[in-house]
Formats: C-alpha cells, structure tokens, sequence
C-alpha cells in the first residue's frame, strides 16, 4: 500500500470516528446505488460535476456529491440503448453475493444515468428514443465501490461509474438544478477546496486523479477500489 492510499483511509476513518461520535444510528442493511461521475475534458484539467444536497436531507445534506441515487428495482428492467462493456458488466459482478444477478449489475448502470436526468436534467437516452427512458451505457467505467460505513441514517453499497461528456455527446451547459440536487458545478479533479465535500467525494476524485495520471482514456477493464468497514477501521481492497 503506497502514501497515497493510506491517507484515503485514515481519511475516511477519521470521520467514522467523527460522525459516531455524535449520533450512532443502528446498524441498516446497505442498499445498492449508483453515482455518475461527468468528466469534461475541454481544460487543461478536467472537471467533474457535483451538485449541492439541500440542509433538509438525512444524508449529506449541505454537501457536494455527484449526481447518483439507490437502484430502484425497475432499474433491473428499463431497457438499454447501448448496454454496458463486458468487461465492466463482469467487474460489477466480482464481491458480490449469489442474489446479485446480472440484471442487477444493468440495473445499476440505469439508476447512475436515471439519477444524471433527474438530479441534473442530462439525457444519456440517444435521440432516436427521446421520451423515454433507455440510456446508453457504453461508455461507463467502473471508477470505484464504495460502503456507508455502520452507523449512519442511511447507508449505500455505491458504485462510481464514469464517463468523458465528449464521448456521450453531452453538452456541459446544458445542466440545470433540480429538487435534489441544486447549484450544479464543474469543478477541477484536483481542486475542489472551495466546496463542502464528503470524504468519500474527496477519496473517489483522489482515485479518480491517479486513474487518469495513469491512463487518460481510463481503460474499461481497470482495477476497481472498493471501500467498506470492517472492525471500525476503513479498508481499501481491490477487485
């Protein structure tokens, strides 16, 4: 394990250390979830989008995430456009338990790009299906996982994907706020001090920066981090 990976965890440990310090809520099943990670690339640096949670949510209120949200289950049967690589379909399935069936790996693809609508109004459904609900996934990498450590009000077994808005013809303009998520912005990778971020924001666009020092086009079938918790200390494993 290397600096840099070390800090990522003692970063995220210290604020379980913080947050059940406070208030310790029971222990909840994590249920899946999916963020979507833009990436514009047209700077120097690329930037990623983030958006604001109102002060009335559970969890994170007044932070910076991205877009993203639980799968719900009718995520597991929204058609595809373009499905997902099968590298990364095959990644998601790795640490997984025997219920977690493919259609739930898809599933996960449809609620990252259900969110992205929802949260930031960006369509990932190709033009020749407009009105409806059928994504293309083709181009999503899998970035990261990521478990709500115990104790918290909400937990979520999250999965980073990320994709170049050049790739999926996005326009990084075309955003606008929503209920959910307010404030939208492009922020650089590696700067981002000016916004309230969760650590675990900050652990992804740490992840996120050296992917892409690594290989600019971040290769499909790459090594995920995944995050959990275990005896109340953060582990970082790969898979």
């Amino acid at each position: 394990m290397n600096d840099s990976d070390t800090s990522k965890l003692e970063l995220l440990t210290e604020e379980q250390r913080t947050r059940t310090g406070d208030t310790r809520h029971p222990t909840r099943t994590p249920r899946d979830a999916a963020s979507l990670i833009l990436l514009d690339r047209t700077d120097t640096v690329p930037r990623a989008l983030l958006g604001k949670r109102g002060k009335a949510h559970a969890f994170m209120p007044d932070l910076y995430v991205f877009p993203g949200g639980r799968r719900d289950p009718a995520d597991n049967r929204t058609p595809l456009a373009r499905p997902l690589r099968d590298d990364v379909a095959d990644k998601l399935m790795q640490r997984t338990t025997a219920r977690f069936h493919s259609y739930a790996a898809r599933g996960l693809a449809v609620a990252a790009a259900r969110e992205m609508l929802e949260e930031a109004h960006l369509s990932l459904t190709p033009e020749e299906y407009a009105g409806s609900l059928r994504p293309d996934v083709s181009h999503f990498r899998y970035l990261a996982r990521a478990i709500t450590p115990p104790g918290q009000p909400r937990r979520f077994d999250t999965r980073f994907f990320v994709c170049f808005c050049d790739e999926m013809g996005l326009d990084p303009t075309a955003i606008r706020d929503s209920d959910e998520l307010h404030d939208l912005t492009w922020l650089p990778i590696d700067s981002h001090h000016s916004h309230p971020l969760p650590r675990i924001t900050k652990v992804i666009l740490g992840e996120l920066t050296q992917a892409l020092e690594e290989d600019p086009s971040l290769p499909f079938g790459r090594t995920v981090p995944y995050y959990y918790f275990r005896n109340g200390r953060s582990v970082r494993e790969l898979i």
